[in-house]
């Protein structure tokens, strides 16, 4: 298998239009990922009065899906995609999505909230490490780097439609119970990402490695023309060989490959660098850093929906972009620019309070989200989804994703204590240099992972030839579309 060998031509639009459905409906899981985060912000506003919430409460409850919900979610959302497949896995994840929407819905004490808020955290953690693994597995070479990243805008379309049912139904409901409708919406795409996984197939990778390879070919025949096929299944079949031996001992490979160690490093430390940028603090907090800039309740919910809809339309440039540009250089972009416009956010608080400072911190953070969706989030999920071999795939995501999910809880719960301690213009400079040390290790660390399968990355980890420099893109590439 060579890193540079011919590929055949794209699949054909019979086959391009599968994919493009099975991308959708198993990406359910990163709208209910992106819902679920972003839908608190506004419930805040009513379940604190409602609830007769402290601020140690409040806390609580945000920080609970993160950590222990998602972060356990990962660990064993990683098992579980390696034990019962990552088909079997997302319909796993799709009860703790219903059972966990429902359950915040109802619930009549703070106590309840976050056992609920916990549940949903195991469904967003377990989603979180096998969505975009099911997404990679499935998708052509070609096709891999804007069907992974489908991922993301649907986490950020979650995030946007979160705010926006926030703002629509604080303007046409009128009762402090109306919390409880923004949390019970969930229910509605954990049912059709129910539904939708019971008809889509296994990843053929998944079959591969458990022997099951006419299954394998069975699923690359769905997706495929014959002779991109022949050629994926040649590669699945000679890289497997190597990986069945390795299967189920992936602590004991740990120790005795450093290749794999290394790569494990640095998937965490990319997760971790995700999570630094302070992202969630916006996700979580939009609303009530601009009611407290001066904004009232309902213009700050309305304000927050910019913010989700910056989100999504970075998120498609971003897409667009990875035909076009490494990952590598995407990432030392976006964490440039996230270090210039947290500087920026930190002046701007120091501003007396208006409602011209107010609409320039919306912006500030419009502009910090922007390239946090368009260079870093598009990114790091798919090169967490590339970098780890097939033998300790799952278990090594799931490793990562938990890193993201501890860290993500750490900043979300730390974040309004550090304001009250630090001030904005403090906590903001806080970041402004973590992410410049973010920002060095991107640039020092990070492999460049465009235009290679699966299987011919591993092959360049393993041998340590992989380029640093991502290849030109292929025709099919730049030119291909779901």
């Amino acid at each position: 298998m060579s890193l540079h060998a011919a590929r055949p031509p794209a699949p054909g639009s019979k086959h391009r239009g599968y994919l493009a459905r099975l991308t959708v409906i198993s990406t359910l899981g990163g709208l209910l990922f992106g819902y679920d985060t972003g839908v608190i912000s506004g419930a805040l506003l009513y379940m604190q009065d409602s609830l007769s919430m402290t601020p140690v409460e409040e806390a609580t409850v945000v920080s609970a899906l993160l950590f222990p919900g998602a972060a356990v979610g990962a660990l064993s959302g990683g098992r579980l995609a390696d034990k019962l497949g990552r088909r079997g896995s997302l319909l796993v994840c799709a009860v703790l999505f219903l059972v966990g929407a429902l359950g915040c819905a109802i619930a009549p004490t703070v106590g309840f909230m976050i056992v609920a808020r916990v549940i949903l955290g195991l469904g967003v953690g377990a989603a979180a490490v096998t969505c975009p693994l099911y997404l990679a597995e499935m998708a052509p070479a070609h096709l891999r780097g804007r069907m992974v990243t489908i991922n993301e805008l649907m986490i950020v379309t979650g995030q946007m439609l979160a705010f926006a049912i926030n703002a629509l139904l604080d303007a046409l409901i009128h009762d402090p119970q109306v919390w409880r409708l923004m949390l019970g919406v969930a229910s509605i795409p954990a049912i059709a990402l129910l539904i939708g996984m019971l008809i889509l197939p296994e990843s053929p990778r998944w079959f591969a490695i458990r022997d099951r390879f006419a299954e394998s070919r069975r699923i690359l025949d769905m997706s495929r023309s014959p002779e991109e096929a022949d050629f994926e299944y040649r590669e699945i079949v000679e890289s497997t060989t190597t990986a069945r031996s390795e299967r189920s001992h992936a602590w004991r490979d740990l120790k005795e490959n450093p290749w794999m160690r290394k790569l494990l490093w640095i998937g965490i430390g990319l997760a971790v660098v995700q999570q630094a940028t302070g992202i969630n603090t916006v996700n979580y907090y939009a609303p009530s850093i601009l009611e407290r800039s001066g904004l009232g309740v309902s213009a700050s919910l309305v304000a927050t929906v910019a913010v989700g809809l910056t989100s999504v339309l970075m998120t498609v440039l971003g897409i667009w972009l990875l035909g076009f540009i490494g990952r590598r250089r995407m990432l030392i972009i976006g964490f440039s620019g996230v270090v210039a416009s947290q500087a920026l956010l930190a002046v701007v608080f120091l501003l007396p309070q208006s409602d011209v400072v107010s609409y320039t911190i919306l912006a500030a953070m419009m502009l910090f989200v922007a390239f946090v969706q368009c260079f870093i989030g598009t990114c790091v999920w798919l090169l967490l989804s590339e970098i780890f071999p097939l033998a300790i795939r799952g278990f090594a995501m799931g490793i990562a994703v938990f890193a993201l999910w501890t860290v993500n809880a750490a900043i979300s719960f730390l974040f309004p204590i550090l304001v009250v301690s630090l001030g904005s213009t403090g906590t903001f400079t806080v970041f402004v240099l973590v992410n410049i040390v973010s920002l060095v290790f991107v640039a020092k660390v990070v492999p460049e992972t465009k235009g290679h399968s699966l299987e011919e990355l591993e092959l360049g980890f393993r041998t340590g030839s992989l380029p640093v420099i991502a290849p030109p893109a292929a025709s099919g590439e730049k030119a291909t579309a779901l």
